[in-house]
Order: structure tokens, then sequence, then C-alpha cells
């Protein structure tokens, strides 16, 4: 029996609420209705009470969930989507994130960000918005790539005293399956092997580890061998591991699925060059999605963000310099 990125949420929350009377989830519609995605599905049932609909007003909801937080709860806002946080933004930004650092006073919210693009989504439901996040201090933002970290990560995300921007890709929720969920875990900020090699270094997070992962095992059958990094979390960023992957190889492109100005991808490449030029046998490279809005046609969003063949083309590229 194996269970999908979604149902590892779910079954995180689920536990989550099982293990601390403290945990509440708070959201549009994920009562009764289960949720958007149906990540709660359920769960209201299960522990009643402590799964609330929410009015349509994600500055409420997040409002709200500051104020419990700061009394000693432990809550999980789901947004329906990514981009619609950003009506939660002075809220995320200039309160939870400041709050201990001005108080003294913990603020453990998580916010459950379903991000990345789908076909046919277009540009108001498929933006990637850990680069906004990741710039204010205060703020832990995950990017989980696998079902065992959409599990372990939320489980995480829920027990820390820091206010978590939880980034679960949309695309993954039932195109990724795993055998079980997991019995131990990397710690938050810690980065992931995801495949080993010698002659480049591909550094990704979310739904573009396995686009990576394509790449890598279609560049061993012509004798490349490439490694992946995944990164899991992007503030705290683990240098440490991208470093010594750089170190080993010589070469590195990193890639995303937000938008190519500032952001993850850029930070990533600040870091090596400033930090570990001397590692390099190469310009150090980043991909990114086009500098538009995301497109509603699904041709135009498949050649919109990166894919393991525009990929493949930047790392052979990369390997002749």
């Amino acid at each position: 029996m194996s269970i999908t990125y979604l149902e590892a949420i779910r079954e995180a929350q689920a536990r989550a609420l099982a293990d601390d009377p403290r945990v509440f989830i708070y959201g549009q519609d994920v009562g009764a209705f289960g949720g958007a995605f149906k990540a709660t599905k359920n769960l209201a049932v299960e522990f009643p009470g402590r799964v609330l609909d929410a009015p349509i007003s994600e500055d409420a909801m997040v409002g709200a969930a500051i104020g419990a937080a700061i009394e000693g709860m432990r809550p999980i806002i789901e947004m329906q989507f990514a981009d619609f946080s950003t009506a939660g933004f002075n809220q995320i930004v200039n309160h939870a994130a400041a709050f201990y650092w001005r108080t003294d006073v913990p603020c453990p919210i998580t916010v459950r960000l379903p991000c990345g693009g789908t076909s046919g989504s277009g540009p108001f439901h498929s933006q990637s918005m850990e680069t906004i996040y990741a710039h204010y201090p205060g703020l832990v933002v995950m990017t989980p790539a696998t079902v065992e970290d959409a599990y372990s990560m939320l489980l995480e995300a829920v027990a820390i005293d820091d206010p978590v921007i939880f980034c679960e890709h949309k695309y993954l929720y039932y195109h990724l399956k795993a055998e079980a969920l997991p019995k131990e875990a990397l710690p938050v900020g810690k980065a992931r092997i995801a495949r080993a090699g010698r002659d480049l270094t591909l550094i990704a997070y979310s739904a573009m580890v396995h686009e990576a992962l394509a790449v890598a095992e279609e560049l061993a059958t012509e004798g490349t061998e490439i490694e992946v990094v995944d990164l899991r979390t992007v503030k705290p960023l683990d240098t440490d591991t991208v470093m010594a992957s750089v170190a080993r190889t010589g070469r590195v492109l990193c890639v995303g699925e937000a938008w190519p100005w500032g952001g993850v991808t850029a930070e990533v490449i600040a870091r090596i060059a400033s930090e570990g030029f001397d590692l390099l046998d190469a310009p150090p490279q980043r991909l990114n999605a086009k500098d538009t809005p995301v497109p509603y046609h699904p041709n135009l969003w498949m050649v919109h963000r990166p894919t393991s063949q525009s990929i493949a083309a930047a790392v052979r590229q990369l390997l002749r310099r």
C-alpha cells in the first residue's frame, strides 16, 4: 500500500492534532468540506472543534492564528492557494516574523501554502512564494520535495517555536507516492544528497528536485554523473552541504520554479560565488521560470517553468565550459 504526498500532509496534521491538544487547523472550507485539495478530509469529524472554517479573509486568518499562538496554541493555517497568502502578508511578515524579537514571546504558527504550477492554473493559482517569505528574518521556509519530507517536516513545523511557511507543491499532491511514512528524518535546515555524482552539482528544491533527478538519470546513460542536492528548507539554507557538493564536482546549476529576479537560486549562486569561488571549474549557473506571469495554456506553461528538457540542455552547456 502506497501513500501520496497529499495523504502524508493529511496524516501529519492528524498526528499533530492527536499528539498535542494545543494544535488546531484554521482555514477556508477546511472543516466538513475537507479543504480545497482535501488535505483536511475527515479531520473535522475525528477532531471536533479543532478543524475550523475561516471567513474569506487571509488577513483575519493569520491574525487569529498569531493571537492564538502567543496565548499558547499551535495553529496550522491552510491557504487555499499560496498566491492568496499575500492578502495576509502584513500579518505574516510584520507581526508573526517579528513578534519574538519584539516581545521575547514565541509565535509558533504554521502557514501551509499550496504552491507552484499545474496545467491550466494560470497566474493567480500557480505562484511559488518561497522567495518572498525567505527574505524576512524570523520565518522558517520549508519546501518538501518528497512524501517522507511532506510528513516529517510538517510535524517539525508544528513543533518548533518559530513561525513556519510550509510550501507544499500542488503538482506533487497526487503525482508522488511512497511505500510508507518515515520513522526518522533529517532536521530542519539540513539539505540532502538526493543522488551522488562527480561531474556537476544540480541544486533544486520542491518539485524541481524530480526534474533534476530525471536529468541525472538521463545523463547517466551518457556516462555523466550528476549530483543532485535537495535543499529541503530555503530558510535557513544549508550552505555547508551545498559547498561540499560543489567541492566534489566543480560545476553547479541551481534550479527553481520561481521567477528569476532575486530569489532562492540567486542566493545560492551568490553564496557559492562569494564563499566557494576557488572550488569552481566553471561559472555557477541558475535556471528559473520565465520572467512573466504564469500562463494558462498547458503548452505555454510547460515552456514557462524549468523542465527536465531545459535543465538537461543547461547542464550539457555547462559541462562543455
